[in-house]
């Protein structure tokens, strides 16, 4: 999942992006609302994290005119203005829910979370199964029949959004779109290699592969769970 975060305090923006690094997310991050608006526009977000008090744009400005160029991005609106006005007004302009600083960190991504588990009008579930694997994206562990796996942040991320598109081939650039941030070099092989990693971490038989199947020049798809694939 990829998040952005637009806060002009640069120290709790750094604190928000390291905290949710650490849990798996594609992390990028604005300082002012011009830029903010730049980034959602050319990057495809899951989520964005924004603040109000913004040294150039009202971030209440910055919320109406996403929701209305990107009306499937999920916003949560984090602030210091705890008045009723501005927590009905950043609702009715399309924000989906409304945190007040000071805040705990847990709480958050607790907020983040079930935002996203509401994501696709109630498709995307908590647990995700697919054959003998299952993974947990709130606890993030993964298992395959009884073994847990002992994944990286990028290998549980990648293996997360096959498994939440279920017979897509996804290409290797809406991986770096959705697993990296916008720091990625798009003609870099980290794609390859975690997969390759992946792989091997789930036994799979690259001339007979029983999970992930490379469709060559298009990108990667999972195996449904009876069928073999070539690599």
């Amino acid at each position: 999942m990829r998040l952005l975060i637009v806060e002009d305090e640069i120290d709790l923006a750094n604190a928000l992006a390291r905290g949710f690094r650490q849990q798996g997310y594609a992390v990028d991050v604005a300082t002012n609302g011009e830029r903010g608006i730049f980034w959602a526009d050319v990057n495809d977000y899951d989520l964005l994290i924004l603040d109000l008090n913004l040294p150039d744009i009202d971030g209440l400005d910055v919320c109406r005119k996403l929701r209305i160029q990107k009306p499937d991005l999920l916003i949560l609106i984090l602030t210091a203005r705890d008045r009723l006005e501005d927590k009905v007004v950043g609702l009715d302009l399309g924000a989906d829910d409304y945190l007040v600083k000071p805040f705990h960190f847990q709480e958050l991504l607790a907020r983040v979370r079930a935002l996203l588990r509401r994501k696709g009008l109630g498709t995307r579930q908590p647990i995700l199964k697919w054959g003998d694997l299952t993974l947990d994206p709130v606890t993030h562990t993964a298992w395959q029949g009884k073994r847990k796996l002992h994944l990286t942040r990028k290998e549980f991320a990648i293996l997360e959004y096959l498994m939440r598109h279920p017979g897509k081939v996804i290409s290797q650039e809406e991986l770096l779109e959705h697993v990296w941030d916008v720091n990625a070099n798009p003609f870099t092989n980290t794609v390859r290699v975690h997969i390759r990693s992946l792989r091997r971490k789930l036994g799979d038989d690259a001339e007979n592969p029983r999970y992930i199947k490379t469709v060559v020049g298009v990108g990667y798809c999972l195996i449904p769970p009876s069928g073999q694939g070539s690599s």
